[in-house]
């Protein structure tokens, strides 16, 4: 696969064509997912919850970003690779660029940060000096405290036309891509075509420019329920493979996410 870049996913959006992003967190991981065509390598905070073991991902630190980051960029195939920042590491302008940087050295492309029209100051200042900015909208699990638990986000007309302008006001902010969150299908639909960015979707339903899942809950070996929106593509893949594949293939073909994986 050709480096994928900001120039790459632009033009599929343009095209109307969709894209495929998985989680990775290590070396091995990352070229296979890298190997398999996904356009997109996600290096989530996630970790804490799937591979340390906490109940969300609060715990997890920029310096295990970073690691996991440089992890994956070692392995990655040609794939853009996002990084997260992670719980406080972006509370101020400042602190996002410090920590920004330490990810970007690390070996990202871009950087993910949660949160709505309070961080236009600070993508406005990181787009500047060259860091690219996904902003994530919806449910932002490192504010799962104050959300009250893991819930559909945007459900009620209020909520709904703030998250809208958001991400209008974070695309003129100079953010380049977007990911909404557990999101009604309808509004994620009605939010890819308000901007000009790529928007990726967990949740979001089938209208966004792409779909991202938890490479781990994508493959059926995370423990316990599993949440609406993913499908296990190991189940009758026959390899892990295959599984990576089909996922990128069905994303791509618009026959995943299926009804049954949105939100009214």
């Amino acid at each position: 696969m050709n480096n994928v870049t900001l120039h790459t996913l632009s033009a599929l959006k343009q095209d109307g064509k969709k894209f495929a992003a998985l989680t990775a967190y290590d070396a091995c991981f990352a070229q296979l997912v890298s190997s398999a065509g996904i356009e997109v390598i996600l290096v989530g905070d996630s970790l804490g919850m799937v591979l340390q073991g906490h109940d969300s991902t609060l715990p997890v630190t920029v310096d295990e970003m970073a690691y996991h980051t440089r992890c994956v960029a070692s392995g990655n195939q040609g794939a853009m690779l996002m990084s997260d920042l992670p719980f406080m590491s972006y509370a101020t302008p400042e602190q996002a660029m410090l920590n920004a940087g330490i990810l970007m050295q690390a070996g990202a492309h871009i950087i993910k940060i949660e949160g709505g029209a309070w961080l236009a100051e600070s993508i406005t200042l990181l787009a500047d000096r060259g860091v690219p900015v996904c902003a994530h909208l919806g449910l932002t699990p490192q504010a799962v405290n104050r959300l009250g638990g893991y819930r559909v986000q945007g459900r009620d007309e209020t909520s709904a036309r703030q998250m809208l302008d958001d991400a209008i006001l974070l695309e003129q902010a100079g953010a380049s891509m977007l990911l909404l969150e557990c999101v009604p299908s309808l509004l994620a639909g009605e939010i890819s075509r308000a901007v000009s960015i790529p928007v990726i979707g967990i949740g979001a339903g089938a209208q966004t420019d792409a779909q991202v899942l938890v490479l781990h809950d994508m493959l059926g070996i995370t423990p316990g329920r599993k949440p609406r929106f993913v499908k296990d593509f190991m189940s009758d893949a026959g390899s892990i493979a295959n599984a990576l594949q089909s996922y990128g293939d069905q994303v791509r073909a618009g026959t995943f996410p299926a009804d049954e994986h949105g939100f009214a």
